[in-house]
């Protein structure tokens, strides 16, 4: 029997109804650790004899490739595959598809909900206010404040649509801009011109080539002081460093994080600082999201291997 390796979190944790497919299509599944990352080590284990990877946010380097003689196809139950080794991937002839689009509503709703908690301190009053103290933070309002979006795909519009609806005026930068329906309320702009004119800046983008930053310590000082940053992207977007510089100097004013180097992180300096609010990944972690990234990466995946 033909196998398939399964590793999304979601699907080792508790299963998914779309797995059953694959079953019914004549193959063995392969499922890593229940509820958490596996390792390299772990993936060159997994990952023989199977001819399918239905795969979840782990990396998967070329150390994992090399082992999978059998492999044909990866099909990642998201939109990047910027954690799996393309170049290798390319060179060994394994395809990598992506559930493009599936858990966009699921992270542009998380992105909404960490500007209205920025905004609004709302986690630092909680906290306040549950260990006994009276204290009002200082909050501003939405309308007529400067989202930057750096990113316009499906997660930047559909944040752009919740920010008009506060009034917000929305810049996006773009490497392909090609957005000719969007609302009054958008425009794209250069980079500068966003990272300059931006209250909020939201990242909805791969990393830069090279695995450098795109906010180091030279752009994060060229932000708008007091601009408050949302990353539900990739922790690889922002230098740590420059960021907790960034905030001792009060340049940036708040930051809300969803993705971390290190998951869980080990590096708790970010995470426990009182201007960050931290999640733990959760932005496609919802029913709904998970649904439709899973059904099309089988769906991905199961065209894919019926191909000669």
């Amino acid at each position: 029997m033909k196998r398939i390796l399964v590793t999304p979190r979601s699907a080792t944790r508790s299963g998914h109804p779309s797995l059953q497919r694959l079953k019914d299509a004549g193959y063995e599944l392969v499922l890593s650790k229940p509820g958490s990352l596996p390792t390299e080590g772990e993936l060159i284990e997994l990952v023989q004899g199977c001819v399918g990877y239905l795969a979840g946010v782990e990396p998967v380097s070329s150390a994992v490739l090399e082992q999978a003689k059998d492999l044909r196809v990866i099909s990642r139950n998201g939109t990047g595959a910027d954690a799996i080794d393309m170049a290798a991937a390319e060179r060994l002839g394994i395809r990598v598809l992506r559930a493009e689009g599936a858990n966009a509503r699921g992270v542009a709703e998380l992105t909404l909900a960490f500007i209205l908690a920025l905004a609004r301190s709302i986690p630092a009053t909680d906290r306040s206010l549950k260990s006994g103290k009276w204290e009002r933070h200082p909050a501003i309002e939405l309308e007529g404040k400067t989202l930057g979006l750096v990113g316009c795909g499906k997660i930047g519009r559909l944040v752009t649509g919740f920010a008009t609806a506060f009034g917000m005026r929305i810049l996006a930068y773009d490497p392909q801009p090609n957005w000719e329906d969007a609302p009054r309320s958008f425009r794209y702009a250069t980079l500068p011109e966003v990272y300059r004119e931006s209250d909020f800046l939201s990242l909805h983008c791969p990393p830069p080539p090279g695995r450098k930053s795109l906010l180091d310590s030279d752009s994060l000082t060229s932000l708008r002081k007091g601009v408050r940053l949302i990353n539900t992207a990739r922790a690889g977007l922002i230098d740590a460093d420059a960021l907790l510089d960034a905030l001792a100097s009060g340049h940036v004013a708040g930051v809300a994080l969803d993705v971390f180097e290190e998951e869980p992180p080990t590096d708790r300096r970010l995470l426990e600082h009182p201007l960050v609010i931290a999640t733990p990944h959760i932005g496609a972690f919802t029913p709904e999201s998970v649904d439709r990234a899973m059904y099309q990466a089988v769906d991905n995946l199961l065209e894919a291997l019926a191909r000669p």
